[in-house]
């Protein structure tokens, strides 16, 4: 089985964090997701988010999906 690829999408939750004056304990208690699962997708290590999570984090964050995530360009 070949290795799995590295994602190419970027979240930006300390732009958007910073932005609005947040802490990631606000934003975990905000959203109803524990910090260290919060910390995990702000690192860029997290595999999967679920749309109820996404949904949560744009109305605490008061933006939209694309504001909160890009893609970088793969190889063609």
């Amino acid at each position: 089985m070949p290795p799995e690829d590295p994602h190419r999408v970027d979240i930006h939750l300390d732009h958007l964090l910073a932005k609005r004056g947040m802490t990631l304990t606000e934003l975990a208690d905000r959203v109803g997701v524990t910090f260290a699962n919060l910390s995990v997708l702000k690192n860029g290590r997290a595999r999967a988010i679920r749309f109820s999570t996404l949904t949560a984090l744009c109305d605490a964050l008061d933006c939209q999906p694309a504001d909160l995530l890009t893609v970088r360009p793969g190889r063609s």
